[in-house]
């Protein structure tokens, strides 16, 4: 049998790697996606943000906190 994760058993990320000025927005904003790269793994589908966020090639994204953000692809025009 597996047992889920709860959150007190995840290791949390420092809530900001952010080192530069002006600083990136925070991992709880809205412009999140907007914070600079410090380790981008394409080939794997994810990268790691400097305020703390993991976005994924699938628009998902894992925030510093833990919460869980699902992919938000632009929808289709249609004609």
């Amino acid at each position: 049998m597996r047992i889920a994760p709860t959150p007190s058993t995840f290791r949390r990320q420092p809530p900001s790697l952010c080192r530069h000025t002006p600083a990136c927005p925070t991992g709880d904003s809205a412009d999140a996606e907007a914070a600079r790269v410090v380790a981008g793994h394409p080939e794997q589908g994810w990268s790691l943000l400097c305020n703390g966020v993991f976005v994924f090639a699938d628009t998902g994204d894992l925030l510093p906190d833990g919460r869980i953000v699902a992919p938000h692809r632009p929808a289709l025009a249609t004609h």
